[in-house]
C-alpha cells in the first residue's frame, strides 16, 4: 500500500512523529503538501479539511490516506501503522501499552507548544511573550523533569536486559522518544544540559534510534525538515531559564 501522509510542508511538528515512522518501517508513502506543482501543497490538503463528505473528516493535520481509511491524530495513525509496519507486536496488550505512552507523549508534545503560545494559538509568539516566559519557568523547571521521571522509570522498570520502552523489541514509541528528546535539546539546551544527566536511558535509547540504518539514512537526507521557530519546538533563548 502507498500511503499519503498530510501534513504542513514546513515544519516537523506532530506529522514528524508519523514520518519516523512510516520511513523506520520503509514504507511506501508520500508527504503530500510538500509536493510541487498544481494542486499538490497545502492545496492539496484543504479538501479534506473543508467538506465533510466522508463524514469523518479530520479536525487537523496530520492525517492519513491508507486506501479508503482516513485517519487523524498522531497517536491513532502509529496506532494503525504500528503492526503493519512490524513497529509494535499485533498482541493487543503490546498495542494498547504502546498507545498509552504515545497518548502520554501527546500530552507533554501540547505542553511544549504551550510555553511559546500560552494565551492562544491564534496568536504571535511576540503578543504572548510575558505569559510564555512564565509559563517557560514552569515547563523547564518541573513539566519537563515530571515527564521524563516518568518515561526514564518505564525503561528501568522492564525486563533485565530490554533496551526498549515496550521491553526487547523496539516500537514506534521509541521513535516518539528519539523526537522528544531531539526536540527538547534544540529548544531547551540550557535546561537539558541540566536534566539529562539524570535520564541516561533516554539518552542512550535516543542514540540508538539515531544509528538505525533507515532512521540514519532519513536524518541525512532533505527530507527531514530541520527545526525551526515555526514548529512545536522553538528555540527561544528568553524561554531557557534553567542553568
Amino acid at each position: 500500500m502507498r500511503y499519503e501522509l498530510y501534513y504542513w510542508p514546513d515544519i516537523q511538528g506532530r506529522g514528524e512523529f508519523v514520518r519516523l515512522a512510516l520511513e523506520e518501517g520503509g514504507a511506501d508513502y508520500v508527504d503530500v503538501a510538500r509536493l510541487p506543482g498544481r494542486g499538490k501543497g497545502i492545496a492539496a490538503m484543504m479538501p479534506f479539511l473543508e467538506n465533510n463528505k466522508t463524514g469523518r473528516p479530520p479536525f487537523a493535520p496530520p492525517f492519513l490516506k491508507a486506501g479508503n481509511l482516513l485517519i487523524a491524530q498522531t497517536a491513532n495513525i502509529l496506532l494503525y501503522l504500528g503492526p503493519r509496519l512490524g513497529l509494535v507486536q499485533k498482541s493487543e496488550s503490546s498495542r494498547l501499552w504502546a498507545h498509552q505512552l504515545q497518548l502520554t507523549i501527546a500530552d507533554f508534545v501540547g505542553e511544549v507548544h504551550d510555553v511559546h503560545h500560552p494565551i492562544a494559538g491564534s496568536l504571535y509568539y511576540h503578543q504572548q511573550k510575558r505569559e510564555a516566559k512564565r509559563r517557560a519557568g514552569y515547563f523547564t523547571g518541573e513539566r519537563i523533569p515530571k515527564f521524563l521521571d516518568y518515561f526514564e522509570g518505564v525503561l528501568a522498570g522492564n525486563p533485565k536486559g530490554s533496551r526498549y520502552m515496550l521491553g526487547r523489541t523496539f516500537s514506534y514509541v521509541d521513535l516518539s522518544i528519539f523526537q522528544i528528546i531531539a526536540g527538547l535539546r534544540y529548544a531547551f539546551p540550557k535546561t537539558m544540559k541540566k536534566w539529562e544527566p539524570k535520564y541516561p536511558g533516554l539518552a542512550a535509547l535516543h542514540d540508538k534510534v539515531t544509528a538505525r540504518p533507515n532512521i540514519a539514512a532519513y536524518l541525512a537526507s532533505r527530507r527531514r525538515i530541520p527545526f525551526n521557530k515555526y514548529g512545536i519546538f522553538r528555540h527561544y533563548p528568553e524561554l531557557d531559564t534553567q542553568n
